[in-house]
């Protein structure tokens, strides 16, 4: 899971700005580094660990000129995170190309070994998207030879299919390629998110693609399409929008993000994600009233992710929703925090209970989703200490029980506290009075009457069945283990 936005502005306009507000906006996509390409006559290039506000100031924001660039927000999931690893890419030949990604290479080490280490060339990074990069300029470098240096947006979808035959995995990438345009495409799933925009100014026509709507929404531009699977957007010199499927396979997006990534104020494959959370609730609390469970006194939700479903399960309940949990806004996810002992301490930190919404109270809380179960078994913990009579918890996604090889590092299989128990074990061991999770066909339908054209999600971390067929058991375990280790040993920057 990580962030991004690439622009093509009206010639002699700087993007940076707009990339910087954008970046602002998928903060919660990545906390781990930040960074911004853009070009003029040559790159210019700011990349940091940290938060976007930490990373960027006034003197490096005046020298990221140029009216093409793009910009990255990172969550790790290969490698150990170093600055080596700070997105976006870029290299200078046979064009001058940065580039940025959201997702996860499957076969990373496969193709670190047959195009690199065997071939004497070598890697900057232990970055997927170094590998995805290389890939797509060795494909610009085949057509530049045969064409005697004169590259055209013929040769870029040439590129991207070259992509798509070589690069297994999720991915969602944007390129800015110099004295040429913008390119945007999507895995051949489209597992991971994109979407594209355009507006218009005094200064002219100009394009933004990004990991989420609401990228588009704070520049102010309108979302005019969803990039779909196996799916690539070319925007050229002229600024005429040339969108082609290269290699479309069965559609298959990450439900994931309609539960827990994305902002409750962006649209995914036109599929507003507030909406779809609201659903969610409605859902949940009409299968906790047919369930016999007992009847709350007060529905409370853990901020903020799942506040929506809480109001709406409330709603279809007919009970009292009440904020009685607070947020130290200053706090990152301990979702992402990638050391495991980093997570457990901030844990400790983020949330303060309101006692007068739980004292002598049976209360409902709902969350969007249950990974360890640290957090939860805390936030129980904490209820009760505030004099909550019952604590029942109600969770707006099925159980998670299968890591995801897609670029979540969700954790290794082994550590999913629902794998291998039974919804009464789990219940158990968070201390919770009852637990019920939503039906797994509640949560697809819900999502897929945001848009019906939508019919299949990839529902892997739930049910272990993974949309592309390169995952095998000897991949997913080669993924634990480096994911395993790298987040043990994190840098001392973090």
């Amino acid at each position: 899971m990580c962030g991004f936005i690439g622009i093509f502005g009206p010639d002699g306009t700087n993007v940076a700005g707009e990339i910087y507000e954008g970046l602002l906006a998928v903060q919660h996509r990545g906390q781990d580094a930040a960074g911004i390409t853009t070009f003029t006559d040559r790159f210019n290039v700011k990349k940091g660990f940290g938060l976007v506000v930490e990373v960027f100031n006034e003197a490096n924001m005046l020298r990221l000129r140029g009216n093409l660039g793009v910009g990255h927000v990172r969550y790790p999931t290969v490698g150990a995170g170093t600055d080596e690893d700070a997105q976006p890419f870029h290299h200078t030949f046979p064009l001058g190309v940065a580039m940025a990604h959201n997702g996860n290479v499957t076969n990373f080490v496969d193709l670190r070994t047959k195009r690199f280490t065997t071939t004497g060339t070598r890697l900057n990074s232990d970055c997927d998207l170094e590998v995805l990069l290389y890939v797509f300029q060795q494909a610009l470098a085949e057509r530049f030879y045969k064409k005697d240096g004169v590259i055209d947006k013929e040769d870029v979808f040439y590129a991207v299919k070259r992509v798509y035959e070589d690069v297994k995995g999720a991915y969602s990438v944007c390129a800015t390629i110099a004295d040429l345009g913008m390119v945007a495409f999507r895995d051949p799933y489209g597992i991971k998110p994109i979407c594209f925009g355009e507006k218009t100014t005094k200064a002219g026509k100009s394009f933004a693609c990004a990991s989420e709507s609401v990228v588009l929404d704070v520049n102010g531009y309108e979302r005019t399409l969803d990039i779909g699977p196996g799916e690539a957007v070319f925007v050229g010199q002229d600024r005429t929008i040339d969108q082609r499927k290269v290699d479309p396979k069965p559609h298959h997006p990450c439900i994931f993000e309609l539960v827990y990534f994305a902002r409750p104020d962006s649209f995914l494959d036109d599929i507003s994600v507030y909406r779809t959370r609201q659903r969610f609730g409605y859902a949940l609390g009409e299968q906790w009233k047919v369930s016999g469970m007992p009847t709350p006194d007060v529905v409370v939700p853990i901020p903020d992710s799942s506040r929506d479903a809480a109001m709406a399960m409330a709603e279809q309940m007919d009970i009292k929703y009440r904020e009685g949990l607070v947020k130290n806004r200053y706090i990152g996810r301990t979702f992402i925090m990638p050391n495991q002992s980093e997570r457990r301490s901030s844990i400790r930190r983020k949330l303060n209970a309101i006692e007068l919404e739980f004292r002598g109270k049976d209360v409902l809380l709902v969350d969007d989703s249950i990974v360890r179960g640290n957090t939860s078994k805390h936030i129980v913990e904490m209820v009760r200490e505030a004099g909550a009579k019952n604590v029942y918890f109600a969770v707006t996604s099925p159980p998670l029980v299968a890591q995801c090889p897609y670029g979540i590092d969700m954790a290794s299989k082994r550590e999913f506290i629902a794998d291998g128990r039974s919804v009464e074990e789990v219940a158990k061991r968070l201390g919770v009075d009852k637990l019920m999770y939503l039906d797994r066909e509640a949560m697809n339908a819900a999502a897929s009457t945001g848009n019906p054209k939508v019919t299949s999600f990839c529902n892997a971390c739930f049910n272990g069945k993974y949309p592309t067929p390169d995952v095998s058991a000897e991949s997913l375990k080669a993924i634990e283990v480096e994911r395993v280790a790298n987040r043990d040993n994190v840098p001392d920057h973090v």
